[in-house]
């Protein structure tokens, strides 16, 4: 029988990055550097190149893919193993951003399929911590801005002063659909849950250059033909409220569905009607997850796969978790 399963975390140096991955991944990651800036850890990834490998349990030292080969439908969900085969469909990650991300748009499916064979890349964040002003980029200020309009700001380097900036704080959730030119900025560690896809346009690097005096490249042609000229972050930030002990559904998507949990003590979730995984992040707190029978627990930082052949799920602590599953 199937359990709920850990997975190694799979940490990348960036540009960008910090020290908290360090802190938070290092022991579960293996060995770290103090000297070098890790920026993201891949903790649930069926991307190629980084497939997430079992930590636990009977299956430890096996990759997702394989695991997925062998139970299917069990693992995963009957109609997921259908559209997505041995790909898991979801991308789990935690970011580091100790200096601003590159402005960037992903490809819808449509256009990642023709141009990458790709999926596209719709996400979501969950800002975990942040210093005191610290903002993302989402949209345009003018949402009548025009694609000419665009061209010409990008050509004549004015792409910055057409951004719209928002300030965050702990617990903001911001969904991101495919099209949306969107940036992380300094000062804050996020949760990302995104499709399956590494494609990225990145139309903006703040004018910034690496240890060799190089500039990252741009993509200023491939991303024009992405963007949602008309995205509007008032609508993209997700509002909630989150009482003690509580549930709340923040965004349900055809791609995923992200509810938060309080749990304060123990609480019972029947998952009978679902054709899918679940997946749980331990934003703060630590819990014991009981999932038809076997247990596992589940710290803050970790994240846990309930198999979806699971029906009953019993979590006991004291905690605030992250629960993403597919329902489409």
């Amino acid at each position: 029988m199937l359990y709920p399963i850990k997975f190694k975390p799979r940490v990348k140096e960036r540009i960008w990055g910090g020290q908290a991955i360090l802190t938070k991944k290092g022991k579960a990651a293996g060995r770290l550097s103090k000297d070098k800036l890790y920026g993201e850890s891949w903790d649930l990834s069926s991307v190629s190149g980084d497939i997430s490998v079992v930590a636990n349990g009977f299956l430890k030292g096996n990759n997702l893919e394989e695991i997925i080969e062998v139970y299917m439908g069990e693992l995963v969900g009957e109609k997921i193993f259908e559209q997505y085969g041995l790909e898991f469909p979801l991308l789990i990650k935690y970011l580091d951003c100790n200096d601003k991300l590159s402005v960037q748009v992903h490809p819808d499916d449509t256009l990642a399929e023709e141009r990458h064979n790709s999926f596209g890349k719709t996400e979501a964040w969950y800002v975990v911590d942040c210093k005191p002003g610290a903002s993302i980029y989402l949209g345009f200020k003018d949402l009548n801005l025009t694609r000419e309009e665009y061209i010409a700001a990008v050509a004549e380097s004015r792409l910055e002063e057409l951004l719209n900036r928002v300030e965050v704080k702990p617990g903001d959730v911001f969904f991101i659909p495919a099209g949306t030119v969107h940036a992380l900025g300094a000062g804050l560690e996020v949760v990302e849950v995104q499709q399956t896809s590494d494609v990225t346009y990145r139309i903006y690097d703040w004018d910034r250059v690496d240890s060799e005096g190089k500039s990252r490249e741009l993509h200023t042609s491939l991303a024009v033909d992405a963007i949602d000229f008309e995205a509007d972050a008032e609508l993209l930030h997700r509002k909630y409220n989150l009482g003690k002990g509580g549930e709340a559904k923040v965004i349900d998507c055809n791609y995923f569905s992200m509810t938060l949990h309080d749990v304060d003590g123990k609480k019972e979730l029947d998952r009978s009607s679902l054709d899918s995984f679940v997946v749980y992040i331990a934003l703060n707190g630590s819990v014991r997850i009981v999932a038809d029978g076997a247990e596992e627990t589940l710290a803050e930082g970790e994240v846990i796969l309930i198999p979806a052949e699971a029906n009953d799920i019993i979590i006991e602590g004291n905690a605030k978790l992250m629960e993403v599953y597919i329902n489409r």
